[in-house]
């Protein structure tokens, strides 16, 4: 601010602007204020909602009820229920059917699942070779009895995840349980498998075809003698069965050959039933009672 007395000594033209210069800045002043009336607050952008990234895959098993065909939906694999579009599908394409039955339980279907039909290059190679159907046995028992009587048949064994691959007329040539994604503990890895097999039906078919039917023609003949007149078994065949189960049997943990390891009812049934048979000897009686509970209390 400039003192009142060098304002007045100041000539008169230099105080004439400087009282111009004052009045400008003051006016400008006043009329540039901000309004005291209030505004109101900019809008903050509404906070978007989290989206959840979709599964890559989804195949036709999401139409499904069962939880464990549900469990499956999102595999690379391009799975199908049981049923005619299936089947139709294989006779149109030409194609072999590989058959997975399983439940949701069971920790080796979790397993199989996990290295082999979560695989997007195992998939690629079912997909382009095989049309691939998933069964829930707890839903189908009729086709998981069906099948495993021909697994059992051709193998010795059986459990779950059961692995069978048809004709497209639905007639069984390999069955197996579990495959490892690759060869582990005298098991064929699973792509070499599924290789051989394309192999086979594409170039050896009408020896694939005939194995197909005379599995079906001695499954039918076995079907038809469990409805005849039981037979009553002599010690030598009762001696003869638990020789076999024994050479087969785990001393250390129990069951019946190796791991992976499955229920065998029957053979458990088999064992009991011949520690009170009166047609076994006293040492076979006491073998299968030991080996049966060993088995039982080891599970």
């Amino acid at each position: 601010m400039i003192p009142k007395s060098l304002f007045l000594n100041l000539p008169m033209t230099v105080r004439f602007t400087l009282v111009a210069i004052l009045c400008t800045f003051s006016f400008h002043t006043v009329h540039s204020a901000p309004s005291s009336k209030p505004t109101k607050p900019a809008k903050s952008p509404k906070p978007s909602l989290p989206v959840t990234p979709s599964a890559p895959f989804t195949n036709r098993l999401a139409k499904e009820k069962s939880p464990y065909l549900l469990q499956h939906q999102n595999n690379p694999v391009d799975w199908y229920p049981w049923g005619p579009e299936a089947f139709a599908k294989a006779k149109k394409e030409d194609k072999p059917i590989f058959l997975s039955i399983g439940y949701s339980t069971c920790h080796w279907c979790h397993v199989m699942a996990h290295e082999s039909f979560e695989n997007s290059p195992i998939a690629r190679l079912l997909n382009s070779l095989f049309i691939c159907i998933k069964v829930d046995r707890e839903e189908r028992p009729d086709v998981d009895r069906v099948y495993m009587a021909y697994v059992q048949a051709t193998t010795g064994g059986g459990g779950w995840p059961m692995s069978v691959f048809l004709t497209p007329d639905l007639q069984p040539f390999y069955g197996g349980t579990y495959f490892p994604p690759t060869n582990q503990g005298g098991r064929i890895g699973f792509p070499i498998l599924l290789e051989r097999l394309a192999d086979a039906w594409k170039n050896d078919r009408p020896r694939v075809v005939e194995a197909a039917a005379n599995a079906v023609a001695a499954l039918a003949d076995d079907a038809h003698t469990q409805t005849a007149a039981p037979a009553t078994a002599g010690q030598a065949t009762l001696t003869n069965a638990l020789n076999q189960l024994t050479n087969k049997f785990d001393d250390d943990l129990g069951g019946f050959g190796s791991a992976p390891k499955f229920p065998s009812p029957s053979n458990l049934h088999f064992l009991l039933r011949l520690s009170t048979s009166q047609n076994a000897s006293a040492q076979d009686q006491q073998a299968a009672r030991a080996m049966a509970i060993f088995t039982l209390r080891h599970m």
